[in-house]
């Protein structure tokens, strides 16, 4: 099977229309799901497939060590346990009350302890150093996984429990459609909230996989509620086989975002500035020898701030990157289909990012086995065979980009994917402009010509082996561009 990875401008997909968001009643989106569940049903064997190869060894999910076949046993026997209790419920109708407490708080018992063997005690991990040293030049940033590791950082990893395939499915189902934040959640928010308040760290970067999108997504629903947006701009996200039914970052001003979708050209030209100071009240209170305290002329340094920012960048988080595979049925129920079909109604709660819809003989749903060894393969010394850090000539990166035929769906994508290009090469904050970019389609004129490849887009990428992207200028600690056109300025007293 020949890979190639797809450009599908903004949410404008296909013939299907979606006409809910999440913020529909509940019991309508757990209808919508157990239909769509039963409609990419056919993906399912991609959860685990392909078993091969082991690109990471005995780092891979499937690899076939005593550690891996002792994780899947056990999952066996969750799966068989649990699909028999769930059969077996109808019955209960049946019998005594207490027949059924008992049935069902020994069932709980044994599905707890041999969740215990998986999950063990912990739910906070480090990377080990020998895969990841701290160095100084990254003292400013922190990396933060939930179900999953593997990039030249030190990385906080939050472990995602699990409770067992079905009641893992179950879960999902909860908290996709009812909002529901479980321990994780509610662990991850107050996390980042404080690694985004530590002035010593610049850069947050958030790594989602799997039912990790979904409790991203939720944090992430937090954080825009109670956060300072001049903080979330230092935070990225990035997912793998992301499960969420939506991913939220507003424009910061309604100019900007009409721009963005009238004339994205435009709106990669015009700056908008933001200042904040503060005003004196209209009646002082302070007085010194019983006359009032006249307020200073002018701000100072201290009482005034500003945010400068290309229009197409204005956004509250500072940068969101999905990734799939067009066979992973978690991507399928998920980011895909919540961000390639035609939405219903301009209003309707978007899917915000870019996304990099690959279609491969390796397009399993795996974060190790499938996703990394697919994408972001590490390469090994080859005396001694240890691992080296990122494979810097590896197919997905050095793929070009195929563009969707959609027809008319797709007019107008060039200028919007050319904000898309700009950003990952730093122009702007690197925020994403439109929707969602799935990204593998050309720029501008001259790109078009050449060609765009993979690594020209993909921003994780440039964090591959301790490097980082490029750095916009900063104003009066702020992110903002060195190109300026034209200014529309926000003050607020």
């Amino acid at each position: 099977m020949p890979s190639a990875t797809e450009f599908y401008q903004s949410q404008l997909g296909g013939a299907t229309v979606i006409n809910y968001g999440y913020t529909d009643m509940p019991w309508r989106l757990l209808a919508k799901d157990v239909r769509y569940f039963f409609v990419y049903c056919w993906a399912l064997p991609w959860i685990l497939l392909p078993l091969r190869p082991y690109g990471s060894g005995e780092l891979d999910e499937l690899y076939p060590n005593l550690p891996n076949l002792f994780c899947i046993g056990v999952h066996l026997v969750l799966v068989v346990l649990q699909l028999a209790f769930l059969l077996a419920l109808p019955v209960c109708l049946l019998l005594p009350i207490w027949m059924v407490a008992g049935g069902v708080a020994g069932f709980m018992a044994v599905n707890w302890a041999l969740c215990r063997l998986l999950n063990g005690r912990d739910i906070l991990f480090r990377s080990a150093e020998e895969y990841a040293e701290e160095l100084p030049e990254h003292a400013h940033e922190q990396w933060v996984f939930v179900n999953g590791v593997a990039v030249g950082r030190p990385v906080l990893g939050i472990h995602n429990r699990t409770s067992g395939i079905l009641f893992d499915v179950v879960e999902c189902l909860i908290q996709r459609n009812f909002t529901y934040a479980t321990g994780e959640v509610r662990l991850c928010f107050g996390m980042l909230r404080d690694i985004l308040y530590d002035p010593a760290k610049s850069k947050v970067i958030l790594i989602l996989h799997s039912q990790g999108g979904i409790e991203g997504g939720l944090v992430l629903d937090w954080l825009l509620q109670e956060t300072p947006q001049d903080l979330l701009a230092k935070l990225e996200v990035y997912t793998f086989g992301n499960a969420a039914n939506h991913f939220n970052n507003p424009h910061r001003h309604v100019a900007s975002q009409t721009l963005s979708r009238s004339n994205p050209l435009e709106a990669m030209t015009t700056m908008v500035t933001e200042s904040s100071f503060g005003t004196p009240a209209a009646s002082p209170v302070d007085t010194l020898d019983g006359k009032a305290v006249e307020p200073p002329a002018r701000p100072s340094a201290e009482s005034w701030s500003s945010r400068t920012v290309v229009a197409a960048k204005d956004r509250a988080i500072g940068h969101i990157e999905h990734y799939a595979h067009s066979t992973d049925f978690v991507a399928l129920w998920g980011v895909l289909h919540f961000s390639t079909n035609r939405m219903g109604s301009p209003q309707l709660p978007r899917f915000l990012g870019r996304l990099f819809n690959r279609s491969s003989s390796r397009g399993g749903h795996q974060l190790n086995q499938h996703y990394l060894d697919g994408m972001f393969p590490l390469k090994r010394d080859p005396t001694t065979g240890r691992f080296v850090g990122a494979d810097e000539d590896n197919d997905f990166m050095r793929e070009p980009i195929k563009v969707g035929d959609e027809g008319a769906a797709m007019d107008g994508a060039r200028e919007a994917f050319a904000i898309s290009y700009a950003g990952t090469r730093g122009f702007g904050s690197g925020a994403i402009a439109t929707p969602v970019e799935v990204c593998g389609a050309t720029d501008a004129t001259r790109a078009k010509e050449r060609g765009v490849r993979v690594k020209e887009l993909s921003r994780l990428w440039s964090y591959r082996n301790g490097r980082s992207p490029p750095t916009p200028v900063t104003q009066h600690g702020a992110v903002r561009v060195a190109t300026r056109q034209e200014t529309v300025e926000v003050t607020c007293s």
